[in-house]
């Protein structure tokens, strides 16, 4: 079942600013759209901090059986240890404001 990493809000220049919180971290973070990006391997969006410090990536996808269009998220950092964390910016369940978005976080056994 998906669990909520955080949440975070359209901003009017594009990419997104919200929060992420897991039990031992809790960042405001904004997901900005990289207007460097040169080849499909480097990320649509980058991930930062409100120090300014990237911790992740995200790319824009679509769904296979949906068709909906979502950013699938990686985050690395120490806070996570060796490992990467994956998630989806998807719409949040059971919201009305389309400029809300949730990190939906998957894990597996």
């Amino acid at each position: 079942m998906a669990q909520a990493l955080g949440y975070v809000t359209q901003m009017d220049k594009g990419g997104f600013e919200g929060t992420l919180a897991t039990m031992s971290l809790k960042k405001r973070i904004r997901i900005l759209p990289n207007a460097t990006k040169e080849t499909d391997a480097q990320p649509d969006y980058r991930v930062y901090t409100e120090d300014r410090v990237e911790i992740g990536g995200g790319w824009n996808r679509v769904g296979k059986l949906s068709g909906n269009a979502y950013i699938s998220l990686t985050f690395a950092a120490p806070e996570f240890g060796s490992n990467k964390v994956y998630a989806n910016l998807g719409r949040a369940a059971g919201q009305d404001d389309e400029g809300v978005m949730a990190i939906l976080w998957n894990p597996r056994d």
